[in-house]
């Protein structure tokens, strides 16, 4: 006798497991129907694609119910099948015994406007996949796995929804794989809990393990990932001519990721900062995790081009955002690097604790952040049209704030005697310019939150609106890391407490930037890499700043600290041979190449009015932009991009290079077609050269259109900067044209 029978077929390593049950009829004819137009297409692989057609992604469970993901770009295989889940810490973990529950598919495109950036208006338009697994074993628990794939790239994350049997839970560890196609070219730093400031590496993925060592340089705190891994954003480019990004969006409570690197399949796999005891999260739902984003493209400017990241975070609440502005500044800071005459602290003591009098404290002569010093400074950007002066060193504290992992070492608020903040105040407001707070928390982030309102309030009563934070030194709580959950929960803290005020935040020493400038629009900037403070600290590669846009720029605007003249520092007379590898000209680039609504003027006053007419460079360029045009790039080579001014008929370009002489292409196609244009020319010198003679330089003007082409030779680490502005016909028929 035969019987008829449903089997349903599992792969695993060429062998089938079968299930056989005997229904009757009528109960026959139903399966048979559910399992044609319901489990069928559960079983079967999702797949999605990008509005272009150009990506393709595949989502499918393994025989153990385990969730798989690919991505293919223009047919070639870019992640290869890799596996997702989450594990637990103390309950049963999101690994596997999954099946597909629910599937939904939805599209989205619109345009939104951002508060500040390098464009007015950003397109969002993607495709969407929402899988819902469900592990019957546990009571039917579930979450979902949400795509989103857009023309740049894809962003995914878990989403896990509150429900009767899913309310807490801890994270052991992430393990979403990144199975790339083949040994790719990186730019990587070394996996860290608690630093960004690592120099770049560039390697073959396979290289890795024997280099991580050497890449694992000496920083003030850090936490050295022991096994062979790479931070985020992570920018690669393989054999056959596909750049890749990996990186994350929107990260808000949970741990930032770290990629752990199998040098032999190169495999990479999520590695999550651990807290104090070993975790990595703690979750209640409704919650989900960081988008995980692969930007990709077979063109370079595509990558730096791209907002997929951005469009990943969620809009800001903010009712009111008129108070947050771009802004150009200078500051007291770079003098405490170069000059040798100034310090942050105020007396040579040590041993010292807030409650100590500083009155009764020898001042060293050398203190910084005086007012007749800061009175300079003020003078200065309100002669050149800077909005405002940053002061370091100006609150009690400074003579022992590091090293010794205390907790009380400032309180934001109590001036040194030679600091007088009311009458600064005053002064600084009659110039039209502001001063810029500086909070240095020591990495003390619990003192730091318990004095966070006074602080804040302080601010507003001395007419300060904006910022610098940071957070140098092991954190406290002790134990916890500068990119752990906690941690990330505390930068926002901040950011949301600063709008309360109506405060902006630029973050130095913390967490590597996600997009969330676009959710908190008031935390503007941040540091969160090795910036211009190295370079009087060992000295940046030449090839540091080609690279910086493809990785760390990726997240947001960094506040990179540009516009060094004196690039030579034994100039100082300070007994120091350490050299800045740039050209000046390649510094004025970088108001272009380095986007921040917050870019600072970082030498000394008087170095800019030993080249007035290069400064006029800096004086000039904006910091908010309508749109931004990526002309030619390549990591660890070559940038050069152009942008024009918001709300003006203004464009600024950039171009710059790493150790090698090449000549940049500026097409002017941008521009208003059948208008007439003045550009002026920052040009490296024919003899210029970083090391050699990097005050070389020659400024022109010429005539351009639409159709014009400058070819420029850039010098050894070299730049080109031009700006570009309407001009009076007489000024024009005077000029040459392009």
């Amino acid at each position: 006798m035969h019987d008829s029978r449903f089997c349903v077929s599992f792969q695993k390593t060429g062998q089938k497991r079968f299930t056989t049950f005997y229904p009757t009829t009528p109960m026959r004819k139903l399966l048979l129907f559910l399992f044609t137009w319901v489990l069928i297409p559960l079983l079967q692989a999702q797949t999605l694609t990008s509005p272009d057609k150009n990506f393709t992604l595949k989502f499918e469970l393994k025989a153990n119910g385990t969730p798989s993901y690919q991505l293919t770009y223009k047919n070639k295989p870019v992640i290869k099948p890799s596996n997702l889940g989450i594990e637990n810490n103390g309950s049963p973990s999101f690994m596997n015994g999954f099946f597909v529950s629910e599937t939904k598919t939805s599209s989205v495109k619109d345009v939104w406007e951002p508060i500040y950036g390098e464009q007015k208006t950003i397109q969002n338009n993607y495709n969407e996949l929402l899988v819902t697994l469900t592990q019957k074993d546990q009571k039917n628990r579930f979450i979902r796995i949400r795509f989103r794939l857009f023309n740049d790239g894809l962003g995914f994350r878990y989403e896990f929804p509150k429900q009767e049997n899913l309310k807490y839970f801890v994270i052991k560890e992430e393990h979403t794989e990144f199975n790339l196609a083949g040994d790719h070219k990186i730019f990587w730093i070394p996996g860290d809990y608690d630093t960004n400031e690592y120099p770049y590496t560039t390697s073959k993925l396979s290289e890795i393990p024997k280099l991580q060592k050497k890449a694992t340089v000496q920083i003030t705190a850090q936490q050295p990932i022991p096994t062979p891994s790479v931070q985020t954003p992570s920018m690669m480019k393989s054999t056959d001519g596909l750049y890749i990004n990996i990186h994350e969006a929107a990260l808000i409570n949970y741990p930032a990721m770290n990629l752990e690197v199998d040098a032999k399949t190169f495999k990479m796999k999520s590695h999550l900062v651990p807290d104090a005891v070993g975790n990595k999260g703690y979750m209640q739902t409704d919650a989900q995790s960081p988008w995980r984003t692969v930007v990709v493209s077979d063109k370079a400017t595509n990558i730096l081009a791209s907002k997929l990241i951005l469009n990943l975070n969620e809009p800001t609440q903010y009712k009111d955002v008129s108070w947050i502005k771009p802004v150009k500044y200078v500051g007291v800071w770079w003098e405490y690097f170069v000059a040798g005459k100034s310090t942050w602290a105020y007396s040579s003591e040590n041993n010292v604790r807030l409650t100590d009098d500083f009155s009764t404290f020898k001042p060293s002569g050398r203190h910084g952040a005086t007012v007749e010093n800061v009175k300079k400074y003020i003078d200065f950007a309100a002669e050149h049209g800077f909005d405002a002066v940053l002061v370091e060193g100006w609150n009690i504290g400074w003579e022992d704030w590091i090293g010794n992992w205390k907790e009380e070492v400032f309180d934001f608020t109590t001036p040194y005697p030679d600091f007088d903040v009311k009458g600064l105040a005053k002064y600084a407001a009659n110039k039209k310019v502001k001063i810029i707070m500086h909070h240095e928390t020591s990495a003390s982030a619990t003192n730091y939150e318990r004095r966070l309102d006074r602080a804040f309030q302080f601010m507003v009563d001395n007419g300060y609106n904006a910022v610098k934070t940071g957070y140098v030194g092991q954190i406290i709580p002790r134990g916890e890391h500068h990119d752990g959950q906690w941690m990330v929960n505390h930068y926002i803290h901040v950011a949301r407490r600063a709008a309360d005020y109506k405060i902006m935040v630029n973050s130095h020493e913390a967490v590597r930037p996600t997009g969330l400038h676009r959710t908190f629009p008031n935390w503007f900037a941040q540091e969160s890499a090795r910036g211009t403070e190295f370079e009087a600290m060992g000295g940046l590669a030449p090839e540091h700043t080609t690279i910086l846009p493809f990785t760390r720029l990726m997240g947001g605007p960094m506040d990179y600290t540009p516009g060094i003249f004196q690039t030579d520092l034994s100039y100082y007379g300070t007994g120091s041979n350490q050299r800045v590898n740039t050209t000046l000209v390649k510094q004025l680039a970088y108001y272009v190449t380095m986007y921040s609504p917050l870019q600072m003027a970082a030498d000394l006053p008087e170095n800019y009015l030993r080249f007035p007419d290069a400064f006029q460079f800096i004086k000039d360029v904006a910091v908010d932009w309508d749109d931004t045009y990526v002309l030619e790039a390549e990591p660890g080579d070559y940038i050069t991009i152009a942008r024009k001014a918001k709300g003006k008929d203004e464009w600024y370009v950039g171009g710059i290079t790493d150790e090698n002489q090449r000549t940049a292409t500026v097409n002017f196609s941008f521009l208003p077609k059948g208008k007439q244009y003045i550009a002026t020319i920052y040009a490296d010198g024919a003899d210029a050269s970083y090391d050699k003679k990097p005050q070389s330089y020659t400024i022109r003007k010429v005539v351009v259109t639409s159709k014009s082409i400058l070819k420029q030779k850039l010098a050894s680490s070299g730049g080109v900067a031009v700006s570009i502005k309407e001009g009076k016909k007489s000024d024009l028929k005077d000029l040459p044209k392009l």
